[in-house]
């Protein structure tokens, strides 16, 4: 709670974390899981928002998988740059797809989930979920099969 009395939305990161350079889990969803993601117009605008960033500001985006109702991704963040930051850029760039494909507004739910990964046997089991994500839900029969996905941008 804040001087206000109020709650923050999002619990504090540990001060032990403020000064590491941090590989994260992301995953984020759509406005009432609203299904309007899966498609190339949002691949594209997604992809070249995260080719940008690693050449601008050197953020890494790693594997990534775009649901209809919400994206998983793998993200580096320099120090210089902030994670709350950049994802709000992502889903503003997206947003403006939606827009351009008469998706009304909201577009998405508050915040996200970030999850530090600190092993490769957790990035490992991270990344088997995502990629079976798809098959999950039934709209591939293999992971591979998924069009909206990728090895990223590092």
């Amino acid at each position: 709670m804040n001087g206000d009395g109020v709650y923050p939305k999002r619990p504090p990161r540990l001060e032990l974390f403020a000064k590491t350079e941090p590989f994260y889990f992301v995953t984020f969803n759509t406005y009432r899981r609203m299904p309007v993601l899966a498609n190339e117009q949002v691949f594209q605008a997604f992809s070249l928002f995260c080719q940008r960033g690693n050449e601008e500001h050197d953020v890494k985006v790693g594997r990534f998988v775009i649901m209809p109702d919400h994206v998983h991704l793998f993200v580096w963040i320099p120090p210089s740059a902030k994670l709350g930051s950049w994802v709000k850029a992502l889903k503003s760039v997206v947003g403006k797809t939606l827009m351009e494909r008469d998706v009304p507004k909201p577009h998405w739910q508050d915040g996200f989930f970030d999850h530090v990964l600190r092993q490769k046997e957790s990035y490992d089991a991270k990344w088997e979920y995502v990629r079976l994500n798809p098959v999950r839900a039934g709209l591939v029969e293999k992971p591979e099969d998924w069009p909206w996905q990728g090895d990223g941008f590092v």
